[in-house]
């Protein structure tokens, strides 16, 4: 090969490969920002199998577990469950600018505290840490989070008590702070949530005292605050104008009268087992369109109300109490 036929074949090659190199890059839709931060998460992660295809010579944008907005290209969703993963949740989750999507679920060799880079995440929309080994106590950095509107921190060994700042989250729709070993009381703060009223589920954790009153202020959908210590009365929770569908109390130490309580026409479950609750059942649960209906273990006395769906639920939602009788339990004498 002459000079100037090698010269011509070194110029196209050179034009081939980087042609081939640029069309290589404009098909590469991954910000390198965050491909550097995700490849830093998965290292403090110890490399797990489920993160296999997270290699540095592919498109972010395709690996699993994260997902990329189409428009921006940015990381928007993290979402990693059932793995088998011994660590803590690395800070460097909180490099990740674009996220609206946090998911650590079904971890339970992830430990450590909930960590403060979180907090940087201004977009994010979900934050799911559930059934993992996560200690320490429920942030108040939360608060910082104004897009939030689905937190669940549930089943994990958080403790301490439930920072009354959680109410300050204005878009929030569902609050998930079930099955940890958190201790106190119900924030007075939760009856003046400032923005939406969401679904609260408290439930399996060591709380005790009063619910606050002013929580009757608020049209509720859900409250699950079953199996805690907590006293006193929460009739005032009830009322016709109110639109609350679900209600688990059951295994408290709430006592009142239940014989004048009025139940808005949305309620659809109602849970009160396990309690001191005393009276009768009030007629007008027979208007209801309950879909499930517990009060044993009670206090309770007189005929169960004929009508309606109550004869539908078997012995087991009226049983152990004082003096209840009628259909489907015993004859009244």
């Amino acid at each position: 090969m002459n000079n100037s036929n090698f010269v011509s074949f070194s110029f196209f090659s050179f034009l081939f490969l980087s042609q081939t190199f640029l069309s290589l890059s404009a098909t590469e839709r991954c910000n390198p920002n965050d491909k550097k931060v995700l490849l830093r998460i998965k290292k403090a992660l110890n490399n797990p199998y489920q993160l296999a295809s997270w290699d540095p010579k592919t498109d972010c944008c395709d690996w699993y577990v994260v997902e990329c907005d189409p428009n921006t290209n940015r990381i928007v969703t993290f979402n990693l469950f059932s793995a088998n993963i011994s660590a803590q949740i690395p800070p460097a989750i909180g490099d990740l600018p674009y996220l609206q999507t946090l998911v650590f679920r079904k971890l339970t060799n992830l430990t450590g505290q909930i960590p403060p880079a979180i907090a940087k995440l201004s977009n994010l929309k979900l934050l799911r840490l559930s059934y993992t080994n996560l200690s320490g106590t429920v942030p108040t950095f939360f608060t910082q989070l104004n897009n939030l509107t689905f937190l669940d921190l549930s089943f994990n060994d958080l403790t301490g008590s439930i920072p009354p700042e959680l109410s300050l989250l204005q878009n929030l729709d569902a609050l998930h702070l079930d099955r940890n070993k958190l201790t106190g009381n119900i924030p007075e703060s939760f009856g003046k949530f400032t923005g939406k009223v969401p679904d609260l589920y408290l439930s399996h954790n060591k709380l005790t005292g009063s619910v606050p009153k002013n929580l009757g202020d608020l049209n509720f959908t859900v409250l699950d605050f079953s199996r805690n210590s907590l006293v006193g009365d929460i009739s005032f929770l009830f009322g016709t104008n109110k639109t609350i569908e679900i209600v688990d109390f059951s295994r408290n130490v709430f006592e009142f009268d239940l014989s004048n309580v009025k139940f808005p026409d949305s309620l659809t479950s109602l849970d009160l087992n396990h309690n001191k609750i005393k009276g009768s059942l009030p007629q007008d649960l027979r208007k209801l369109n309950l879909q499930y209906l517990n009060v044993s273990y009670n206090k309770l006395c007189g005929q169960i109300p004929t009508g309606g769906k109550l004869q539908t639920f078997d012995i087991s939602s009226y049983f152990h109490n004082k003096c209840l009788c009628g259909a489907p339990l015993s004859a009244c004498n």
